[in-house]
């Protein structure tokens, strides 16, 4: 390098170079020698300075095409659509019962139908029969059968969509029924009571607490009672109901065989039996009593896949589009889960119990031998899976127990699975029957923890219904899923039908996003079987009294969700003790 300092003029004093009080700025050239080895001018350190720099791009990263935008504004269904979906068949069907009722009601009380004011308890008891009727295992089948045999395939699809929403919410007519036969009933004590002078005061007696039990069994079903005290629900609903039809039977009878205007009894059982409200009575009977004769103790084997699973398996098969009811008690505390099975002739049935109540949680910290059933398993919406020629079925989490046997039995269903690492969480037996049943070509797995997040299910809907060529969607899922994927699905005009929130909708609408108000978080405990143990320090816990291995923390405590490990049978004597083996 040349070294000639007469060429490159005087320099600055280091002193002042050194303080930056240089005004004088001299740039030294540097000779460039050829090196030794062959040089990339793309990969250059130097680069020319009359080239144009080009700022640094970081290398693309191809995006899931059905992976949830972060942050995309969320897409708010219309007036319209929230309507319809509101005023649903269940709400048309109750509308069209109460208001025939009230209609007849008013021409009684105004003196222009005294038939309906002199057999005012015959319109009682009638809308009680109805009421029962339309809730009566054997009487749903029955329609189901003949909706299923009459106009699969052929018939119009509004048709078919007709039936299949009528069969869904027949619940509305159970509802209209019940809350007009009371109203009935009130009218019948009433006149009674007006008639005391000739009437018997026992009859009074007995219609009054026929009254007021009917009226606690109605409001023990009201929504938000079902909601947050569903055992107060359960046991008022069914105990004090069962005391009303004991009472009616008193009612009826004691007023038919009284004659008021000879003030006298007359026990003539011709006479009785000629008697319509009598009948109806009878036939009321009958069905709620039909049920219960179905009712067995079964043996069961319970796999515990994860402290978060219990799958309970039955023996022989079942069709698809079933439920069941089980429960420890012969006529306490019933809980209806989706049927999973491969078929009439199988060998076996499954539930899928998620742990989220008393009841569920049980099934897993002490695994039951037997269980309470009714071998007459009562149709849920996806036993109309045969009237359409083509279908999805998508479901998320443990929904896939109502869903999975229609996508097993019929190959024109695609199923839809979104959930969190489904394999670990629900164990190699629901993902065998997956595997071994459902092709690839009709089947879409979502596993939210391997890929990052919710996936956007309209977009899969859409794309899936229009390569599918589907007729209509099934929807199992959470509150929140549900009414995003119904709103979505009204506003693409996808045909479509969903799990029943009604009782979540009216009175405790959800959060989308954001935290609960402080004023509306609930505290969530965290019962663990004894093959789970803690890793965590022991203040992150209290240990409660309990014959049973507990832990309570408050929500969202990550020590009760996340950090625990299971341990090793030998260890474990409980029958617990093996999560991933059926027990015997």
């Amino acid at each position: 390098m040349s070294s000639d300092p007469s060429q490159r003029g005087a320099a600055p004093a280091y002193d002042d170079a050194e303080k930056g009080v240089s005004e004088k700025v001299v740039v030294y050239p540097v000779d460039k020698k050829s090196s030794a080895f062959p040089v990339d001018e793309k990969n250059a350190v130097f680069v020319d300075e009359k080239k144009e720099v080009v700022p640094f791009q970081p290398p693309q990263v191809k995006r899931d095409p059905y992976a949830l935008v972060k942050g995309a504004p969320k897409k708010k269904a219309s007036k319209v659509v929230l309507f319809k979906l509101w005023y649903n068949m269940y709400r048309k069907l109750f509308t069209i019962a109460f208001s025939v009722n009230i209609i007849m009601f008013g021409f009684a009380v105004s003196g222009h139908w005294p038939y309906a004011t002199m057999y005012a308890g015959a319109f009682a008891v009638a809308n009680f029969n109805v009421s029962i009727l339309v809730r009566n295992e054997i009487f749903g089948r029955l329609l189901y059968l003949i909706a299923n045999t009459c106009f699969a395939k052929w018939a119009p699809l509004w048709w078919r969509l007709g039936c299949t929403s009528v069969l869904q919410h027949l619940g509305g007519i159970h509802t209209g029924c019940a809350i007009s036969g009371i109203i009935w009933l009130t009218y019948k004590v009433v006149n009674t009571y007006r008639n005391l002078v000739n009437e018997n005061n026992a009859i009074l007696v007995v219609g009054l607490l026929t009254n007021v039990a009917l009226i606690v069994t109605a409001v023990a079903a009201f929504p938000w009672v079902r909601n947050t005290h569903h055992n107060i629900f359960e046991r008022n609903h069914r105990f004090v109901g069962w005391t009303a039809l004991f009472l009616t039977w008193a009612f009826t009878i004691m007023g038919d065989l009284y004659h008021p205007d000879n003030k006298t009894w007359v026990p003539d059982g011709r006479h009785l039996v000629r008697q319509q409200d009598f009948w109806y009575v009878m036939c009321m009977t009958i069905w709620i009593a039909l049920p219960w004769i179905c009712t067995r103790e079964v043996p069961v084997d319970i796999e515990l896949p994860s402290p978060k699973v219990a799958v309970v398996r039955f023996r022989r098969g079942m069709q698809q589009g079933l439920l069941a009811r089980i429960s420890r008690s012969a006529v306490k505390e019933y809980h209806a889960f989706g049927i999973i099975s491969e078929g009439p002739h199988a060998k076996y049935h499954y539930l899928i119990c998620g742990v989220q109540g008393d009841f569920t949680r049980s099934l897993v910290n002490d695994p039951p031998r037997t269980l309470w059933t009714r071998e007459l398993k009562f149709a849920s919406i996806s036993n109309t899976s045969p009237l359409y020629k083509r279908g999805i079925r998508i479901c998320t989490g443990t929904g896939i127990g109502a869903a999975l046997s229609t996508c097993i039995q019929s190959p024109n269903w695609y199923l839809i699975w979104i959930g969190s690492d489904q394999e670990k969480t629900f164990g190699p037996t629901i993902s065998g029957l997956i595997h071994r049943h459902v092709e690839p070509e009709r089947l879409l797995l979502w596993d939210s923890k391997a890929r990052g997040g919710r996936p956007d299910t309209m977009k899969i809907l859409k794309d899936v219904y229009k390569s599918w060529n589907a007729e209509v969607v099934f929807i199992t899922s959470n509150y929140i899923g549900n009414s995003e994927m119904m709103e979505g699905c009204k506003e693409a005009g996808i045909p479509c039908f969903g799990t029943l929130w009604d009782f979540v909708s009216a009175l405790f609408p959800l959060r989308t996003s954001g935290a609960p108000p402080r004023s509306s978080r609930t505290r969530v405990h965290c019962m663990l079987p004894t093959v789970i143990r803690s890793t965590t320090p022991r203040r992150h816990h209290r240990r409660r009294r309990s014959p049973r291995h507990q832990h309570r923390c408050p929500a969202p405590c990550p020590a009760a969700l996340t950090l625990f490990r299971v341990v090793p049978p030998t260890t474990a004597p409980h029958r617990s003790a093996r999560p991933s083996l059926f027990l015997s």
